[in-house]
């Protein structure tokens, strides 16, 4: 700027035109012609299995050739553990497979793999974060699929910014999709998150990507849920179902009666709820427990895995249509297995689960409860309720309440269908002989 003193900053040009373009470009990028549709290969059929159930399951059935895809999540949470996993079973069944690390040392890796029981002879691993280097790199071994752990660590040498910056993490990302399209070979990119848990920097990044993952659980709980966000090649309604244990992550192959294993027989507040994952029906125990509020007019309300604003809609309903005096009660909700829930149907489980701890009336432990709750007390039709139903009679429940329009008279199991939430709290709460 004219005149000021100390206003000239440096930038460095970036070369252009044949020379400017990258290793990677010049090696698979071919000059582009159109076709018609018909004529376009159809490799759907080509997948690769990763080796995992409920990963194969969330991708639509395992690893497309040519594909690109990020997986996201807090740190702690299993990402690299997975992912190893997935490296060692695809090297042992399927070909070569490439690890690159640009956070930890080669040392380290094999440490994570010995325990694991990932050590394999085709999978090879390099510390490396320069994006062309890596390029070289597939180019020479011709691996099956390549994990780059993480995006956020590479660099292209042209960009003068650092790593994890957001010219850096959009050119690397956009040369492993040029290696990944043009090769054929299948990429999987860890992706740092931020403290609102969306994955750092552009959103480029999931715009580029064919697939997006999310790991979502609690570090100090052993339950994992990994979630598909975006899927080119596949529905975005499934979800994975994981247990943390020493030997890594075990897919969870029966993940209600996991969640259902420690519940207590006979305990007023406890109610279970076929909550909805995706297209998955999962059994879940809502806990609640209401208390004198030893400070007065100021009672304590208080969440973990469900929506606070929701929750306090319904007790809201429970003080206004039926008359609870929760004023002078603190309330405590909990979601039994560390889950984080917000679908609308859980609202009737945490009015009954509230009201039990109230009045010290348990539910029978063979009955379940769903329903959304509307401010004038009504209970609301859910989606669904074939599928929880049957999950429910499949693991021994004898009754359901449920909204009165979801009745439809060929029910697996005996069903009470409710208009009002004093029906369903009557029903739910009477005296058992």
């Amino acid at each position: 700027m004219c005149a000021e003193w100390n206003t000239l900053v440096e930038e460095t040009a970036a070369p252009t035109g044949k020379q400017g373009r990258s290793w990677a470009a010049q090696q698979w990028v071919s000059p582009s012609r159109p076709v018609p549709l018909t004529e376009v290969e159809d490799s759907s059929h080509e997948r690769c299995s990763t080796g995992i159930d409920e990963l194969d399951r969330v991708l639509g059935g395992g690893l497309v050739p040519g594909c690109l895809g990020l997986i996201g999540g807090d740190p702690g949470i299993g990402k690299s553990t997975l992912l190893l996993q997935v490296a060692s079973s695809v090297a042992r069944r399927e070909g070569k497979v490439l690890y690159v690390t640009g956070e930890e040392s080669l040392a380290q890796l094999k440490l994570r793999a010995i325990r694991l029981g990932a050590l394999e002879e085709r999978l090879i691993a390099v510390s490396e974060a320069d994006t062309e280097a890596i390029s070289r790199m597939i180019a020479e071994e011709k691996p099956l699929l390549v994990i780059v752990d993480s995006i956020q660590t590479m660099y292209v040498q042209e960009i003068a910014s650092p790593p994890g910056s957001v010219a850096q993490v959009r050119e690397a990302t956009g040369r492993f999709l040029q290696i990944a399209k043009g090769s054929g070979t299948s990429i999987l990119l860890v992706g740092h998150v931020t403290k609102g848990g969306n994955i750092a920097g552009p959103k480029v990044l999931e715009h580029a990507v064919d697939f997006v993952l999310y790991f979502e659980g609690e570090v100090h709980t052993s339950f994992r849920i990994i979630r598909s966000v975006k899927n080119r090649f596949g529905s975005t309604n499934e979800v994975g179902i994981f247990e943390m244990s020493g030997q890594g992550l075990i897919p969870v192959a029966n993940p209600s009666a996991f969640l259902l294993s420690q519940r207590p027989v006979d305990s007023p507040g406890s109610v279970v709820v076929p909550y909805m994952e995706g297209t998955r029906p999962l059994l879940v125990e809502v806990q609640a427990l209401a208390t004198p509020t030893p400070y007065g007019g100021n009672p304590r309300r208080q969440t973990t895995g469900v929506d606070y604003q929701r929750f306090s809609m319904v007790l809201a309903v429970l003080e206004k249509r039926q008359g609870y005096p929760l004023q002078a009660q603190d309330v405590f909700l909990n979601v039994a297995g560390g889950l984080k829930l917000q679908e609308p149907a859980l609202d009737l489980g945490m009015a009954v689960a509230v009201a039990s701890s109230v009045s010290n009336v348990s539910v029978h432990p063979l009955c379940a409860v769903l329903g959304e709750v509307g401010l004038a007390g009504e209970i609301r039709a859910v989606r669904g309720i074939e599928q929880r139903l049957k999950e429910l009679h499949r693991l021994g429940f004898e009754r359901c309440i449920i909204p009165k329009s979801n009745v439809q008279g060929n029910e697996p199991l005996q069903v009470h269908g409710v208009r009002t939430i004093q029906e369903a709290l009557e029903i739910a709460l009477e005296k058992r002989r």
